[in-house]
């Protein structure tokens, strides 16, 4: 039978011998049943984005998904790992100092904290960096005048798929008021490395791309280790031959790369190659994605390779929705994202929500405010109102941002203008603390 991605699958199968604590009882043969490529099994994949049969049918498609779907992290599971000796406080403390001081000035640290962050610092040679430095530019204006609009209709997709959305039902790390923090630590860590240098060695965009990498990892230790919880309720327990691996790679991809996935989607459809602009950004979100430990064969580089593989998972991923999901989309839309409670931060939290509705529906229950409704995303006149009236604003400030950065004179200025702005933004949004304990997990 033929291997299109030989390396990957090696690289899955030597998991096992590489951390025996965690993945030595772990049976990567299965096919979990959330892996489907049955034509009469409903997937995520919303019709609008493609034929599914086209994705089932291409060998090299399902076999890139199907081999990512038992794709781990090793170098940061072994850091994570190591919170059997250590309290996770202090094991986060010893990350942080060797972010901020480097391994050689923290010897007390285990050396497998330095081996993760070793490996981060490698150049590979399928990135091409010169374009990094225009590509967080670019991303820098959508930190600071979109995303702060978007984020949370984004943040809700990842609930809308009980397989893929289990982690966090179990961490209870969208439950109550933790919804606001978290939401707003994601929105800090996209926003923090857009800033010049933001994935440089020592910068805080390299440290919070170190933490978060460590918490996926330590949401998949303890949620091997755990073999049943109650939440609300009802025994839930990780079944491997149901979810397979917790926070495989490939969901990383969704994330990560859903702003070039809206690009090249543009340009696959119009049938036009990938602007100067589109390309510095797509690699930029590339590189960011290395550094989360994402291999190449996740991160494609050219706009139908990007639209194939956000849609062939999409279309191998069976559909489900159960209240689990509906619990983490309610908790997420009641969060209180805004720094304090003053009339213009309350307005401010009003046109965000509503704003954030508006992109949820469009983008994933196909422009169908009934769906959205019975997902728990109510769109009502109030918010369509509320986007219409602020949107020529909106709009009009990032289209004057964008012509000044074109404009040699005043690129240099405008740049300093959005580097203020997300400054500003991540003062809102608090500082991140990219953590997750198990003695915090729902039970």
């Amino acid at each position: 039978m033929t291997r299109y991605y030989p390396e990957l699958a090696d690289r899955v199968a030597r998991q096992a011998d590489e951390l025996p604590e965690m993945y030595g009882d772990f049976d990567f043969s299965m096919i979990p049943e959330r892996f489907t490529t049955d034509p009469d099994v409903k997937s995520a994949l919303p019709t609008r984005l493609g034929d599914r049969d086209t994705y089932l049918a291409d060998p090299r498609l399902t076999e890139l998904v199907r081999t990512s779907t038992f794709l781990a992290d090793v170098p940061a599971d072994r850091v994570a790992a190591l919170s059997a000796n250590y309290p996770v406080s202090e094991l986060i403390g010893l990350v942080r100092r060797v972010c901020r001081e480097g391994a050689e000035n923290v010897p007390e640290a285990p050396s497998e904290i330095g081996e993760l962050i070793e490996q981060m610092q490698e150049k590979p040679d399928w990135i091409d960096f010169s374009l990094i430095p225009d590509g967080a530019a670019y991303s820098r204006v959508f930190a600071a005048l979109v995303s702060p609009y978007m984020t949370r209709g984004a943040f809700i997709a990842t609930f809308t798929n009980s397989y893929a959305a289990l982690p966090m039902t179990l961490t209870g790390a969208l439950s109550g008021s933790r919804a606001a923090h978290r939401v707003n630590e994601t929105t800090a860590y996209f926003a923090v490395t857009a800033l010049p240098d933001g994935l440089s060695r020592f910068s805080p965009g390299f440290e919070a791309t170190v933490m978060v990498r460590l918490m996926h990892s330590m949401v998949r230790y303890n949620a091997l280790r755990r073999t049943g919880h109650k939440t609300n309720g009802r025994r839930r327990s990780w079944d491997t031959a149901v979810y397979g691996l917790p926070v495989p790679q490939i969901d990383q991809f969704p994330a990560g790369m859903i702003g070039p996935y809206q690009k090249a989607a543009s340009a696959v459809k119009a049938g036009r190659d990938l602007t100067y602009d589109e390309r510095t950004m797509i690699e930029f979100h590339r590189y960011r994605g290395f550094l989360l430990g994402l291999p190449e064969e996740l991160l494609p580089g050219t706009a139908q390779g990007i639209v194939d593989l956000f849609n062939a998972r999409a279309a191998m991923l069976r559909y489900g929705y159960d209240d689990d999901c509906r619990r983490l989309v309610d908790s997420t839309m009641d969060a209180y994202l805004r720094p304090s409670t003053s009339i213009l931060d309350r307005a401010a939290d009003s046109i965000e929500k509503s704003y954030s509705k508006l992109a949820f529906t469009a983008a994933f229950c196909e422009g169908s405010v009934t769906e959205a409704a019975e997902m728990g995303v109510p769109l009502s006149l109030g918010d369509v109102a509320r986007a219409a009236a602020t949107a020529p604003f909106l709009t009009s400030r990032f289209a004057a941002v964008r012509i000044a950065s074109k404009i040699p004179p005043l690129r240099g200025l405008t740049d300093r203008y959005v580097t203020d702005v997300v400054r500003r933004r991540l003062d809102d949004y608090g500082i991140p603390e990219y953590t997750t304990d198990h003695r915090e997990y729902a039970h």
